[in-house]
């Protein structure tokens, strides 16, 4: 005996529909079909296969389409909906189209082409209760998107709907905070798609006596100021963040209602005349901790412990932040990333080094600039990797490739001329182009905006270590540890750290910075060829040896003239003496 099998399968629904769609055909019933037959083939198809959309059926007024990702689902109700709007705000207000949207993601059941079940319904009657021109879904979407798209929620709590058994808790995604996404470009800041948002949560005083609370808030509001000098990401304000202070917080609730990806909270607690101060950052979409930190001080001067403090925090969460984010766009299909997460699967690559992994950076920040032609970070990579071309010699000659270099971190400048690391690879690009003075000039335009950016520290230091003033260098490396101690960049550091003292002639401190930046990233060139030279200097001839060829093996192309072109040595003498060690260590001419 047999039975037929029922199909299921998990699926994200979108039901969308036209409001008022008899009003409109009395009105004008031919102009409301040309209008709906052109929304449809300008702006809903497109977007619904952009992010593979099927749809499933239509009626006059409306579209049910089925989605295999809840988050394609919902980020193409949004882009319809704004779409819409953008395209009707023209109109007198009572002839614009608008549509509700509800989106439930759930069990389906397959009949051919059609698709039945709770799942389908439940996403119709959510349409229902959208408000027109918005979107509601269900508490299983929220979930499973929240933190992943840059949008806000609002919680309707539990309703009942129609032939449904249960009350269903649903979400109203809060789609009128677009205007203050636009409104960045007036004020000179240019929009990145995808760009991640944070909140800074007040942080709470677990002190015995309940006596810190001007601590900690005062910590909370200054981690505020400090992390929206960085134009890597949006910081929410303190008046909407600052309205969970004393309240249990629901890590993604409280993203979703606060439209943010990541969340920064901590408590401080004080005991005699120690504090404690804790911080952790949260990716909202998983609820995992992307770092965590405890800091004890003596409180001998408050204010100053609390600068220490916030210094210490801004600068660890903003590389920890945009870690996250290029594993994040790692995890995604290439084909679906926007202009962000092209930007940060560039980011990443281009901090690989090696010519292959340089091609792939240059592909994605072309990629992110199609989408975007603002982007000035994918500039900034392009500009990255051509400094790389000319240290290692690659690619061409070494002045066409800095000046190419330069052009890209000018332009990263003149679209945001507060974007601090634009300014600090156009800083790096003036070192390596010989122009000293120029180059500490961006390197301080950069730490102006931005004090706490760990990254124009190193290369401060780095033009320090190169251009004599070797203790300015030591200063300004160990202050970039100190701000950011975890970054997966600090093998620079450490290497900046090794020239200084090769300028000074402490070879044995150079050779163990070289050996602390080849254990945090074994393939770098810059690392083997200090330690070659530094070996050489000592007379350790086969570890010398050993070194420039682990060099050759990961940067084939070098030689003494490539390193004489490449390393900007701006004292005379000791260029002929990193050469002559490299020399007798073994590197061709």
């Amino acid at each position: 005996m047999t039975t037929d099998r029922v199909t299921r399968r998990l699926a994200a629904i979108l039901a969308i529909d036209m409001v008022g769609y008899s009003r409109h055909m009395e009105a004008d019933e031919t102009g409301t079909i040309s209008r709906q037959k052109t929304h449809r083939q300008e702006l809903i198809d497109p977007i619904l296969h952009e992010h593979h959309g099927r749809i499933v059926k239509t009626t006059g007024d409306g579209l049910l389409v089925e989605f295999v990702s809840v988050v394609d689902a919902l980020e193409s109700a949004v882009r319809i909906q704004r779409a819409i709007a953008k395209a009707e705000a023209s109109l007198p207000r009572e002839r614009r189209m608008q549509y509700r949207a509800g989106i439930n993601l759930g069990d389906i059941v397959i009949d051919g082409d059609d698709i039945f079940g709770d799942g389908v319904n439940l996403a119709a009657r959510l349409e229902g209760l959208a408000d027109p021109g918005g979107i509601s879904i269900t508490a299983s979407v929220f979930e499973q998107v929240v933190g992943k798209l840059d949008l806000a929620f609002d919680d309707m709590g539990e309703q009942e709907v129609k032939n449904i058994r249960k009350p269903v808790r649903v979400y109203r995604v809060r789609l009128e905070i677009m205007p203050e996404k636009r409104s960045a470009s007036s004020r000179g800041v240019p929009e990145a798609s995808g760009k991640p948002s944070i909140a800074v949560l007040p942080f709470q005083d677990m002190s015995p006596e309940m006596d810190q609370e001007y601590f900690a808030d005062g910590i909370a509001e200054d981690i505020i100021t400090e992390l929206s000098r960085n134009h890597a990401f949006f910081v929410t304000a303190r008046n909407s963040s600052f309205t969970y202070k004393g309240k249990a917080v629901d890590v993604k609730k409280t993203a979703g209602e606060l439209g943010v990806r990541y969340l920064l909270e901590g408590s401080v607690r004080k005991g005699g005349k120690r504090i404690r101060i804790t911080a952790q950052l949260i990716d909202a979409a998983y609820g995992n901790h992307v770092w965590a930190e405890r800091y004890d001080r003596e409180l001998d001067d408050i204010f100053a412990v609390q600068d220490e403090i916030t210094a210490s925090i801004v600068g660890v969460v903003a590389p920890e932040l945009i870690g996250a984010e290029m594993q994040r766009a790692r995890r995604k299909d290439p084909a679906s990333l926007d202009a962000w997460d092209s930007v940060m699967r560039a980011n990443w690559h281009a901090w690989r080094l090696t010519e292959e992994h340089c091609a792939e950076a240059r592909k994605f920040a072309d990629q992110a600039l199609e989408l975007d032609p603002r982007m000035a970070r994918a500039m900034v990579v392009h500009a990255t990797c051509d400094i790389w071309d000319v240290l290692y010699a690659r690619g061409g000659h070494p002045g066409q490739l800095l000046a190419r270099a330069q052009e890209m971190a000018t332009r990263a400048v003149e679209l945001d001329g507060r974007d601090a690391e634009a300014h600090t690879i156009l800083g790096g690009v003036a070192l390596f182009m010989r122009r000293y003075d120029e180059s500490f000039r961006r390197l301080d335009t950069a730490l102006t905006i931005n004090p706490n950016l760990a990254f124009a520290h190193m290369w401060g230091g780095g033009g320090y270590a190169l251009s004599g003033d070797s203790e300015n260098a030591r200063e300004s490396l160990k202050e970039a540890l100190r701000l950011s101690p975890r970054d997966p960049a600090n093998y620079w550091t450490f290497a900046f750290l090794g020239l200084a003292e090769f300028a000074d002639e402490h070879y044995d401190e150079a050779i163990e910075w070289g050996l602390k930046a080849i254990h945090l990233y074994q393939s770098f060139p810059t690392a083997h060829r200090l330690l070659a030279a530094s070996y050489g200097m000592l007379g350790r001839v086969d570890e010398a040896r050993a070194a420039v060829a682990e060099l050759l093996r990961i940067a084939p192309g070098t030689n003494i003239a490539s390193t004489q072109a490449g390393v900007p040595w701006k004292d005379g003498k000791v260029m002929e003496r990193y050469l002559d060690a490299l020399r007798q260590a073994g590197l061709p001419e």
